[in-house]
């Protein structure tokens, strides 16, 4: 299936594009579910988008919402760096969702280990039993290395590991970090990409339309079986289409 391009001329009306949107698919999907399923990313923009959630602040059944983690560095939730920390700070404390909906990766714990016990729990939060969990909504970013979740090029054979989740290296501190393995967000109904800025547009235009060495980055691998990709991207991020 083809991906869903959405470009949207600032990147705090981005952020508001794309937390109408996301509202409004929650809207649709809650009364006739038992839960939705969201996972979230770090990073800067990120904070765009929750902050556009908090000031939209919608009238929605929140206890049946669950939250994930794409990824986690390998700190604890109140670290400076915790995607955790953030999200919780600046989305889930404000819109008061309940500590019962949302699971965070442990990030202080032994990375190999905690990996096990996320991709367990996740299964175990969504029923998937033996098989491959369908996440309703999987947010992503990418980096201006073409890196998605931690997922990095020096390590893109990680995207297909066994198992939901892995553990990667960020290639310049080394730092660890817990993250899906390709098969869990590939698996996704939804998979949405929220990119911003000109450093990243030359590698997004690569990916989506698939031109020169676009495979070497993990961002690419990002194909939904059968689900949606959807690309949110500022003007800056879109660049010229030709």
């Amino acid at each position: 299936m083809a991906p869903i391009i959405k470009i949207i001329d600032g990147k705090t009306e981005l952020a508001k594009r794309l937390a109408t949107d996301f509202t409004s698919q929650l809207q649709q999907l809650i009364p006739s579910r038992e839960y939705v399923t969201v996972a979230l990313s770090g990073g800067s923009t990120p904070g765009l988008f929750f902050k556009a959630m908090v000031d939209m602040n919608p009238s929605l059944d929140w206890k049946k919402v669950l939250f994930f983690w794409v990824d986690e560095r390998c700190v604890p939730a109140n670290h400076a760096e915790s995607n955790f920390g953030a999200a919780f700070r600046d989305l889930l404390k404000p819109l008061a969702i309940p500590e019962s909906n949302y699971f965070r990766i442990r990030g202080e714990d032994a990375p190999e280990d905690e990996a096990r016990r996320y991709a367990q729990l996740i299964s175990n939060a969504t029923g998937a039993g033996q098989g491959i969990p369908v996440l309703d909504f999987v947010f992503l970013g990418m980096g201006t290395d073409g890196h998605t979740a931690s997922i990095f090029p020096h390590q893109i054979e990680r995207w297909e590991a066994e198992g939901l989740c892995t553990v990667g290296n960020h290639p310049e501190s080394g730092q660890q970090r817990v993250t899906f393995t390709g098969r869990l967000i590939n698996a996704a109904a939804r998979v949405i990409f929220h990119v911003t800025g000109k450093e990243k547009g030359e590698i997004a235009r690569m990916i989506i339309k698939k031109n020169g060495n676009y495979a070497a980055y993990p961002a690419s691998r990002v194909n939904p079986s059968n689900g949606e990709l959807l690309w949110y991207l500022d003007a800056e991020a879109a660049g010229t289409w030709d």
